[in-house]
């Protein structure tokens, strides 16, 4: 469905989501491209698939537009974020690219030890593949089949995310030298 804006520019409806794993938050947003929305909300992603919008269409989601005031709640805060993000040296650096290849280290929060992990992510910020280099040497790599759920784990947008960049070379160099993982086991 297209809007028309008192400037004339057509504006199309898109169902967004804010996935946290084992839920999320859907809205409908106003805007004059996926990029717009990209651009306007952090940690969302934009919803192609034909099947989910038209399931959508029955769930009484809120809708706003990109250009609105005010927003509904939890899509605030993702609009504050973005507008944060907006003007730092490294917003948007890595949203273009199909491939990304990062490594962030965990501190040790909620239990799990701390360790480096590196990371294949694709252009909706999914892991598609992940090494964890433990801090006593050990190197463990997994992939979507490994992982319960997969949500988008890094917004590719965020500026933080340019200086946490590594070569394919150096992903590709850890996947090789990784087992896989058999803690659980």
């Amino acid at each position: 469905m297209e809007f028309v804006t008192g400037e004339g520019a057509t504006k199309q409806r898109f169902l967004i989501l804010h996935d946290y794993g084992m839920d999320g938050s859907w809205w409908w947003v106003r805007a004059r491209s996926a990029r717009e929305v990209l651009e306007t909300f952090a940690a969302i992603e934009v919803i192609e698939t034909p099947e989910t919008i038209e399931q959508a269409e029955g769930w009484n989601l809120e809708e706003t537009d990109v250009d609105a005031q005010s927003m509904p709640a939890g899509l605030d805060v993702l609009r504050a974020q973005r507008l944060a993000h907006r003007h730092l040296p490294g917003f948007g650096a890595l949203a273009d690219r199909t491939l990304v290849y990062l490594q962030r280290r965990w501190d040790g929060d909620d239990g799990v030890e701390p360790a480096d992990y590196l990371m294949e992510i694709g252009s909706d910020g999914r892991r598609l593949r992940q090494v964890e280099l433990t801090d006593n040497g050990d190197a463990f790599k997994s992939d979507p089949d490994d992982w319960p759920f997969n949500p988008p784990v890094v917004d590719l947008f965020d500026p933080e995310l340019k200086d946490l960049e590594i070569s394919r070379e150096a992903f590709e160099a850890a996947w090789h030298r990784a087992r896989k993982d058999d803690r659980d086991l």
